[in-house]
Parts: C-alpha cells; structure tokens; sequence
C-alpha cells in the first residue's frame, strides 16, 4: 500500500516548503521562468497552473508562457455533491482577471472550456510536492490530475514544477499514476525523465 509512504512523503515536503524564505521562493521562481521559457515553443498552445502558498513558481510564469506561447489554459478544479474530484475542466488565462475559486485556488472564471481543450496543449506544466528520475509525481493526493492526464495529447511534454531538493531518485507509485516526461527545478533546469516507455 503506497498511500501512507506518499502521505508521509506529502508531509516532508510540505513541511520543507514553509521553511523557506520569501526571498529565496522569489529567486527560485524568477530561475523556473527563465528554464520554462527555453522549454515553450512559440504559437502553442499551453496548459499551466496558478502557483499559490508554498508552490514553486509564481504569476509572472503565467504572463511568460503566454507571451512566448500566445495561448495558456488553467485548470478548474470541482468535486461531485459526494466530493469525488472531477475531470479539469479548462479557462483561457488572461492576465488580471483570475478569480478565487474552491479551496482558495485562483481560476480563470466563467466561460470554461471543455474537458476535450485538454487534448489541444502540446506542453503541460503540472504541479508537483516531487518527481522521481522514471516520472513518477507526487501531487497533494485530491486525484485531479490523475483523472485527467488521461485525456491528453499523447504526444504533449507534461513538465511538473519542483524545488531541486523536490527531484529525488525514487517516490512510491501506484499503477494509476500517469509519468511525466520532463521536470523543470530552479537549478538543474528542464530534464527528461525515464518514464518506461
């Protein structure tokens, strides 16, 4: 059973986060941006998320991905009435006009895409507590992503966002656990992953 070997690890990580100071957060961010910029072709299309609290990153990546990419999508994170977490569903980012939305993430508002806009990205920048060396990420557990990496362009980069300490050899997995083929840290800059395949 890997879920309380990936709780402990959630926990580590969690905690390693707050720990680090703000000017250090905003040096690491302002590097992600400069790695994920050589990463981004031009007139693309790019599916990222909103940094918030400890995440690495921030929402000057967004505003670099848009630029060099034209067209960024974000995820909209909902529950069914019993709290079962949905597929994404998908905003169009326009700078200035996130909203607040559950579990105080920011969100493109209304109207959303379908989840089919998933498939149109050819990079997806993926939020991640670690990534190991075959792809395997460790998320916050809730399983959105993994409900929805499934729909993707198969042949889409999906690139997960880590601290350098955050890339390590090896994370339990479970066979639901879809790889990512890149991760992209402050200072090792993008690299591709084993992922099996």
């Amino acid at each position: 059973m890997t879920a309380p070997a990936k709780a402990a690890v959630r926990e580590q990580v969690l905690a390693a986060r707050s720990g680090v100071a703000e000017e250090i957060r905003a040096a690491e961010a302002q590097k992600l941006n400069e790695q994920l910029a050589l990463a981004v072709g031009r007139s693309s299309t790019v599916c990222a998320y909103v940094p918030v609290g400890t995440e690495p990153g921030s929402v000057a990546m967004l505003d670099m991905l848009l630029a060099r990419a034209g067209r960024v999508l974000l995820p909209v994170a909902r529950t069914t009435g019993d709290g079962t977490p949905m597929r994404l569903r998908w905003g169009v980012y326009r700078p200035g006009q996130l909203v607040f939305g559950r579990w105080g993430l920011l969100e493109p508002p209304e109207p959303w895409l379908p989840e089919s806009a998933f498939a149109e990205a050819e990079t997806v920048i993926v939020p991640a507590l670690a990534v190991d060396r075959r792809g395997t990420r460790l998320g916050r557990g809730r399983g959105f992503y993994d409900r929805s990496l499934d729909g993707r362009n198969p042949q889409a980069r999906l690139i997960a966002v880590v601290r350098d300490e955050e890339f390590v050899d090896e994370l339990p997995a479970d066979p639901h656990d879809v790889p990512m083929t890149h991760v992209v840290t402050p200072g090792r800059g993008l690299v591709a992953l084993y992922t099996g395949e």
